[in-house]
């Protein structure tokens, strides 16, 4: 990742809904964070199926089309608040204990804490 970039405001377990692309209106869990060439990518449970056509390995796997979820971009998804339930934007908030955490912009709750 970049040196410079922002951290993101999705991570793994959480519940996600898609903003753009063929899957728009979906919602799904985000099953592990991609982070590769300065792109943050999510694999989201159940969203953005693609097929794959592999190649066949004697006594390891068949050859044929596999289908299976592909990443999305993190800008096009858009956390589901667990106290509310409704799509928001992520702030972030430093509690008396001093550690920090992700707040809710529309019901001003804590997410977790990080």
């Amino acid at each position: 990742m970049d040196r410079y970039a922002p951290k993101p405001n999705i991570k793994k377990g959480d519940e996600v809904l898609v903003l753009a692309g063929k899957d728009r209106g979906k919602q799904g869990t985000v099953n592990r964070m991609v982070i590769k060439e300065d792109r943050v990518r999510a694999v989201v449970g159940g969203v953005n199926f693609v097929k794959k056509h592999t190649k066949g390995r004697p006594g390891v796997r068949q050859a044929g089309v596999v289908e299976m979820e592909a990443p999305l971009h993190v800008s096009n998804l858009m956390l589901i608040c667990t106290q509310c339930g409704k799509p928001t934007r992520v702030g972030k908030t430093q509690l008396p204990d001093g550690r920090r955490a992700r707040v809710c912009k529309k019901c001003n709750e804590v997410i977790d804490r990080s």
